[in-house]
This record gives structure tokens, C-alpha cells and sequence, in this order.
């Protein structure tokens, strides 16, 4: 199941960015454009936190089952464990909460421009988060 998983998990991230990409290009274009929050807006947001869920659950399941991730004496003295079992897993649960609020709350705001900002930051610190808990982690494999 491992061996199924992981590349799962890798193909889906790819997903998530680039549509992560299309939700941050179309906020910021939208918020300085002073554009309305369209249906396209909406569809883009939702795309995106169903495919961040997906890769949630892909990733919960992975760390249940990982080899890398070890709980004891050793976790938090050995870096490549203490990334696979805290730190990644902590980095990618603020970038998952980050983009449900950003969906969640923006649905409930009313004024076009604040529904835009609101996706654009709250989407921004979760890709930062993201690529660097994806750089941490090709760096460690290495």
C-alpha cells in the first residue's frame, strides 16, 4: 500500500500548487482589479480545498504507515525523523487550515475585493509553507 500511496501523494501535491498557483494569480488580479468574485473564483476554490482534503487524507494514511516516521528516544535527535514525524506533518496541517479558512471564510464575506484579498493571503502563506516543506523534504531524502 505504501508503494501505491507515495507516488500518490507526490502526483497530487502537483495538483494542489498549480491550482494553488490559479487561485493566488486570479485573487491578486481580482483584488487589484477591483473584479467581482465570480463563479469561475468559486470553482477554482473549490478544486483546490477537495484536492488539499485528498491530499490530506493521502498523507495521514502515509504517516500511519511510513517507515520513516519513529516515536521515541530517537525522534527528535535524528533530523530526518523528527522532519517526517513532526515537522512536515505540523508545516502541512497549518497550509491545509490555512486554505479551508481561506475557502470558508471568503464564502461568508460579502464585499468582492475583501473575498479577494482573503484567498490571496491566506493562500500565499500556505504555498510559502508548502514549497518549503517540499524543499525540506527533497533535501532530506538526498
Amino acid at each position: 500500500m505504501y508503494q501505491i500511496l507515495l507516488p500518490l501523494h507526490s502526483y497530487i501535491r502537483y495538483i494542489v500548487i498549480i491550482l494553488l498557483l490559479a487561485v493566488i494569480i486570479k485573487s491578486f488580479l481580482g483584488m487589484s482589479g477591483k473584479k467581482p468574485y465570480e463563479k469561475i473564483d468559486n470553482q477554482l476554490s473549490l478544486s483546490l480545498f477537495i484536492f488539499t482534503h485528498t491530499q490530506l487524507l493521502v498523507g495521514l494514511i502515509l504517516y500511519l504507515i511510513s517507515p520513516f516516521v519513529k516515536f521515541g528516544a530517537i525522534t527528535m535527535k535524528d533530523a530526518i525523523t523528527r522532519y517526517w514525524t513532526v515537522e512536515h506533518l505540523v508545516g502541512m496541517l497549518i497550509a491545509v487550515v490555512l486554505i479551508t479558512m481561506a475557502r470558508i471564510t471568503a464564502k461568508k464575506m460579502t464585499d468582492h475585493t475583501a473575498k479577494h484579498k482573503r484567498m490571496f493571503v491566506f493562500n500565499s502563506i500556505a504555498l510559502v509553507i508548502i514549497v518549503i516543506m517540499i524543499l525540506l523534504s527533497d533535501r532530506d531524502l538526498v
